[in-house]
């Protein structure tokens, strides 16, 4: 795994909130920090173009299979930024929610303590305010009965285990669209009569005077969805043409990678365009209908009379989840409805939540260096804990990587030393909560990345389904003279061992899993100076790889496409259409060349 860029100036730390005093330290930087401020968010540094003429031979670095000299880690060669896939990008198709229902990086800002509010349970998550007061007087045994009440601050006691969660399943969309999952054996991806892609569209980058996050993009059968600055647009997945704009006040912070099966989703925006090198606070939520265009409700989480800052934010089920240092808060998708929200006897707070499939929440209880995180699968709708996990006491950050089967990713100990968020992989039953097993994923060899500093589904290069874990391995010397390459290989999630399987990328090429599709891998291939990129299947059973897409060599085209690497953009993949997009906006080049926000590309060139 890669050496992330440096990290951005120490973020003021937290005072007061939800519940007691973390004792954070400074905020150190994760996968995708934004490096410099500017309309909230650092500047992001320019990626590399990609060369026209062989690079002189790169040092040698480790990877499966191949053992190398010990080498220091490699600085990025793309802009760091947050890229989806998150658990997985957000795929073009649906599967049935196991729910039985229709299915941002924001800086933390120091916050004023919550008032308690008459008739609010005494810890964890708990009813909306208003709805809390109008029954505490009548039904407030049949609530504590029927499980309105579930949550003791202290995590014991009232936090009963219910097996109502199935803990089987793959991650992955069935053919592209709306959220990940889906335990289908067979993939919906069909392979296009010809591969070879052609251009269908290209966003030109928006103008700014400084580096802005544009993070977020969809796909649905009816649109290509991308942020802009200070505005989401629906583009024709065809021809590009724009069909409708939201216009919001400040720019997005975080986007959900998951739709609804109607596909809502969500994101975490500024109230207003912040000045120059400042930050306006990501405090805003808002549900999104990605088919009609609009903007369903925005909503605040208030610490006294002040708004807190969010620092991400998932959709599961009918379900809207935003976590933050001060604790997490759910809404329902379509009416805005409070479902949960922290209060000021919490001793543990909900850092973030993993969405999808299932609900999983980062809960974390202690103060620094004595934390223990609480991985809990809960149910979307009144955030009842299905089942729970504790991570060994000191682990201070985790990352979900998928919620079902469920899979969390940490750097235990700091061990990872690449600063990828990575040491170790934990397959936990979400049915028990018990640990299945511990997988091990050395930083030297394994290039799959997350960041859960704040961001806890912030996690590129990984898939999981099939009951295996999919991960590449880093980059090493290929067969050509300079070239460099790698390969995907699997992880039992029973055994924790690796299977043996192994999907090469090609001289020349670096292969990135982006999401599952039945039990099969979709993976894009990150092409050489002189050729396109690819998409592929990898067949889950042989691991025989399936062309279904490859981009044009020329150099203009190949330019844009390199541009956005797989570590920190957002790529969809969906029956023969491959969306890559940028989650920055800069300041145009000094060379004067055009920049794009997005590239869209479809098969039959």
């Amino acid at each position: 795994m890669t050496q992330p860029p440096p990290p951005p100036p120490h973020q003021p730390p937290q005072q007061g909130g939800f519940g007691p005093p973390q004792d954070q330290p400074p905020q150190q930087p994760g996968f995708g920090a934004p490096q410099q401020p500017g309309y909230g968010y650092p500047q992001a540094p320019q990626p590399p173009q990609s060369p026209q003429t062989p690079p002189p031979p790169p040092p040698q670095q480790p990877g499966y299979g191949y053992p190398q000299a010990p080498q220091q880690p490699q600085q990025p060669q793309t802009p760091p930024g947050y890229g989806y896939p998150g658990q997985q990008p957000n795929p073009y198709g649906q599967t049935p929610n196991p729910y039985g229902q229709q299915p941002g990086y924001g800086y933390a800002q120091p916050t004023m303590p919550l008032q308690p509010q008459a008739g609010q349970p005494a810890g964890g998550r708990g009813l909306s305010t208003q709805t809390t007061i109008i029954v505490a007087a009548v039904v407030a045994i049949a609530l504590i009965v029927g499980g309105g009440i579930w949550y003791a601050s202290s995590g014991k006691g009232d936090d009963k285990k219910h097996d109502t969660a199935s803990s089987s399943g793959g991650t992955g969309g069935k053919d592209g669209k709306g959220d990940t999952g889906g335990s289908s054996t067979k993939g919906d991806e069909k392979v296009p009569a010809n591969p070879g892609s052609h251009v269908l569209f290209q966003v030109p980058e928006p103008k700014v005077d400084d580096s802005t996050v544009v993070a977020g993009s969809w796909l649905t059968d009816k649109a290509y969805v991308k942020a802009g600055v200070a505005e989401i647009n629906g583009y024709d997945p065809e021809k590009g043409s724009k069909l409708w704009t939201i216009a919001l006040p400040g720019p997005v912070c975080e986007a959900s990678s998951h739709t609804t099966a109607d596909n809502k989703t969500a994101i975490v925006f500024q109230p207003k365009m912040p000045a120059k090198n400042s930050s306006a606070g990501c405090s805003q939520v808002a549900a999104i209908d990605l088919d009609a265009g609009k903007k369903l409700w925005t909503k605040t989480v208030n610490s006294g009379d002040r708004p807190i800052s969010l620092d991400n934010v998932t959709v599961s089920a009918n379900t809207v989840a935003a976590g933050s240092s001060s604790g997490g808060a759910a809404w329902d998708v379509t009416s805005g409805k409070s479902l949960w929200a922290p209060k000021p006897t919490d001793t543990c707070y909900d850092a973030g939540y993993g969405g999808g499939e299932k609900l999983v929440a980062v809960r974390k209880c202690g103060s620094y260096e004595q934390r223990q995180l609480h991985i809990q699968t809960i149910d979307p709708k009144s955030g009842k804990v299905i089942s729970e996990y504790k991570m060994t006491s000191g682990i201070e950050y985790a990352s979900v990587v998928s919620t079902n089967p469920l899979v969390v990713a940490a750097d235990v100990g700091d061990s990872a030393g690449d600063g990828s968020g990575i040491s170790d992989f934990f397959s936990i039953d979400n049915k028990t909560g018990k640990l299945i097993n511990r997988i091990s994923a050395p930083g030297d060899q394994f290039a799959a990345k997350c960041d859960g500093i704040t961001r806890v589904e912030a996690c590129t290069g990984i898939a999981v389904g099939n009951g295996r874990l999919y991960i590449p391995t880093e980059e090493h010397d290929g067969t050509g003279e300079y070239s460099q390459t790698n390969e995907i290989v699997a992880f039992d999630l029973a055994t924790g061992k690796q299977t043996g399987q192994r999907a090469d990328a090609g001289d020349g090429f670096t292969i990135t899993p982006l999401r599952m599709d039945g039990a099969n891998v979709i993976a894009y291939k990150r092409p050489p100076y002189d050729k396109g990129g690819q998409v592929v299947s990898i067949d889950g059973g042989s691991f025989k790889e399936t062309k279904l897409l490859e981009n044009p060599a020329t150099e203009s085209v190949r330019d844009v496409e390199t541009s956005m690497s797989p570590e920190y953009s957002e790529i969809i993949y969906a029956q023969g259409h491959l969306y890559m997009s940028g989650v920055y906006a800069d300041k145009p080049s000094s060379t004067g060349d055009k920049e794009y926000l997005a590239i869209g590309f479809g098969a039959g060139g």
